[in-house]
């Protein structure tokens, strides 16, 4: 297995299955996908994708289609996605994906959290070259094998492949979302959820007692309504 399964093994899907706050990222999601292309999915391939997420988390149907229509009035705010980048403590790599209607507030909010858990914010480039940006998606597994569908997949831009209890999953580079979305669609593969993912190059290892330090920042970033996903560069390979 690469890297991508070994990733998704660590994190245990953490980002949505765990996190309370879901239905209200899922609905920022929708006015970002609504406001950059419209309120027609089957014209709007990232609203489509959210809205694929929004089922997969067991959002009901009518938040979804509230949330699609609250986003299509001109008075409603878009949101800003704004990425920020720092150290937490022993030199872990952070990275924090925002999305925001008020930048000033979630600065000084990521800040804080960096600086009282002995950390640092750091400036644009200063992380970010760490981690590559992936996408994925998850199919139903269905009459699927996995290493018949990479073979496949190849000249889309696969790079990866496997199943666990979630499904079958596709990883490829960030550009290439658009590109495996469509072929999925045109061979009429049920996709569950998709997204994208920020993969470490390399991992940093701590002790116990550091672990807990690292989690501790992360954790209260996780909390911030503005923050849609944190990705560092800690091993937890040994907890998964």
């Amino acid at each position: 297995m690469g890297r991508a399964f070994e990733f998704r093994k660590a994190r245990k899907m953490k980002r949505w299955s765990a996190m309370a706050k879901t239905f209200t990222r899922i609905g920022k999601d929708i006015v970002i996908a609504v406001k950059e292309g419209g309120p027609d999915a089957a014209n709007n391939a990232r609203l489509r994708a959210v809205i694929q997420n929004a089922k997969a988390a067991n959002m009901p149907k009518d938040n979804v289609e509230r949330a699609i229509k609250k986003a299509s009035d001109k008075n409603t705010e878009n949101y800003k996605e704004v990425l920020f980048e720092g150290y937490a403590p022993f030199g872990i790599a952070v990275l924090v994906e925002t999305a925001t209607d008020n930048n000033n507030r979630t600065v000084a909010n990521i800040r804080s959290y960096f600086n009282k858990a002995n950390g640092n914010l750091g400036t644009s480039g200063s992380v970010e070259f760490m981690f590559d940006r992936t996408c994925n998606f998850r199919i139903n597994p269905e009459n699927i094998d996995p290493e018949e569908l990479e073979l496949e997949f190849i000249d889309v831009g696969v790079e990866e492949v496997f199943a666990d209890e979630d499904g079958v999953l596709l990883y490829g580079p960030f550009e290439n979302f658009g590109a495996i979305q469509k072929e999925l669609e045109n061979r009429s593969l049920e996709i569950l959820s998709s997204g994208f993912e920020r993969i470490p190059q390399t991992l940093t290892k701590l002790s116990a007692e550091q672990i807990e330090e690292v989690e501790k920042l992360i954790e209260k970033i996780e909390e911030d309504d503005d923050v849609m996903n944190v990705y560092h560069n800690l091993d937890l390979t040994d907890q998964a």
